[in-house]
């Protein structure tokens, strides 16, 4: 088994097991935050269906600073609002949402790097 073999590999397992806490925090989270009148509003803009829960997951996974950096730019209308979402979400929501979205966003990074070494040569 080569290399490159080894490391797709580990990527389709890490994107399997984000696709599997995607459906749990948008089922579990996201669902509950929807159906709440005080947060429905709050979940940032949803580009196409779903991506409300990437949002969710965003806010609760950033540092409360970096958050409040986004809350105070001109696009902060894209971004969910953390503070109310810390509010209405339990600590398993709060570390579900964190773990979906950093491994969501190592992977998506991982591919791009992977494909670029590939292109470049590297596993030649």
């Amino acid at each position: 088994m080569t290399d490159r073999a080894l490391y797709v590999g580990l990527l389709i397992a890490a994107a399997l097991i984000v696709g599997i806490l995607y459906l749990a925090f948008g089922q579990l989270t996201v669902k509950k935050l929807r159906k709440n009148p005080k947060t429905k509003d709050l979940l940032g803009l949803e580009y196409v269906s779903g991506w409300d829960i990437i949002n969710v997951a965003q806010a609760l996974a950033f540092p409360s600073k970096w958050s409040e950096k986004l809350g105070k730019s001109s696009l902060s209308f894209i971004y969910a609002n953390e503070k109310v979402l810390a509010e209405n979400t339990t600590k398993f929501d709060r570390l579900l949402g964190s773990a979906f979205y950093w491994l969501l966003i190592i992977t998506g990074l991982s591919s791009a790097l992977l494909a670029l070494l590939n292109f470049v040569g590297y596993f030649h």
